[in-house]
């Protein structure tokens, strides 16, 4: 079996060059052309946005987590998740659920692009 070289992540939306640059804002990633963002470090996967004709209908099978409470639980958790929601929504995020920790998981918040992709807060 051959290793896996790269990986990029796909998105179908109605206005690519919007999308990929909130993408960008959200995760520091920069402008590559109009439709894809790039990690400037080159670690994280490449995101590709490609044009379809009709908008979004169902439930994400496959999201994004933006991590920036690795490591933190309790109130300090609850804390980094809301200032990056905050920060989040000056983009043009929408907040869904949060979904506060339990026997198995940590905190994390729903969240929705300008497109109304689903990603999580985590």
């Amino acid at each position: 079996m051959s290793p896996v070289r790269q990986v990029q992540v796909t998105f179908d939306c109605v206005d690519p060059a919007r999308v990929a640059r909130f993408w960008c804002e959200v995760l520091g990633y920069e402008l590559q052309g109009d439709t894809a963002c790039v990690d400037p470090a080159g670690v994280g996967p490449r995101l590709y946005f490609q044009r379809v004709p009709e908008g979004k209908v169902v439930k994400n099978r496959v999201h994004l987590d933006v991590r920036v409470g690795t490591g933190l639980v309790g109130d300090e958790r609850l804390a980094a998740l809301e200032a990056e929601c905050a920060r989040l929504e000056a983009l043009g995020a929408v907040r869904g659920r949060l979904l506060l920790a339990d026997e198995e998981n940590e905190s994390c918040q729903n969240m929705q692009d300008i497109e109304g992709n689903e990603f999580c807060v985590d």
